[in-house]
């Protein structure tokens, strides 16, 4: 199983990535919350992977964060969700907002997600709601580590901003092993300059 990938981006199409590991050429599908925290062409890049096994093809799918592995992994085992699917809503829905709905029995919110009925959206519910009560707890995003990064998306969601916005205004900042405070200080100087 490949775990993770470290690699240089090549190319970049949503949903596909090409990522350049010591000379070999990894095809990877990400979902657009992926995309929106990607460095640009030619910069290193760090994804978690979950490779699909099937009798015609074997897919690489990458993620920026263990979070939404985890929650991609807990998708695809919810009957009539394959990776594809689970692929367009983790692109629609943040992890924090898709438990929240599982949680407040919010199907509803669930439906405006591009290929998602009624029926599967009630039945997303109902299996992910079990699965985090079983856990003991949420499931998807416990003991899962969160980066400066992640923390500053997180906080700048907050704020107001939308997740590619966000994604945008922490992509400018080159600096890396600085904190998440310190991250949110930037974006927020580097918005106000160029507001």
């Amino acid at each position: 199983m490949i775990g993770f990938l470290r690699g240089r981006i090549l190319q970049r199409q949503p949903p596909h990535l090409l990522v350049d590991v010591q000379g070999v050429g990894y095809e990877v599908e990400a979902p657009m919350s992926t995309f929106y925290s990607l460095p640009e062409a030619g910069a290193e890049v760090m994804l978690y992977t979950h490779l699909a096994v099937r009798e015609d093809a074997h897919v690489l799918f990458g993620f920026g964060t263990e979070t939404e592995r985890r929650l991609f992994r807990a998708l695809i085992r919810v009957n009539g969700v394959g990776p594809r699917l689970a692929l367009t809503i983790l692109s629609g829905v943040s992890v924090e907002n898709f438990v929240r709905c599982v949680r407040d029995n919010d199907s509803a919110a669930l439906t405006r997600l591009p290929g998602i009925g009624k029926k599967t959206a009630e039945r997303l519910v109902v299996e992910m709601r079990d699965r985090l009560e079983d856990a003991g707890g949420d499931a998807v995003t416990r003991n899962a580590p969160m980066t400066a990064r992640d923390e500053a998306l997180s906080a700048l969601v907050s704020l107001g901003y939308k997740p590619p916005e966000a994604g945008r205004m922490l992509q400018a900042i080159k600096d890396t092993g600085i904190s998440s405070a310190e991250l949110i200080r930037r974006a927020l100087q580097n918005a106000a300059r160029a507001g």
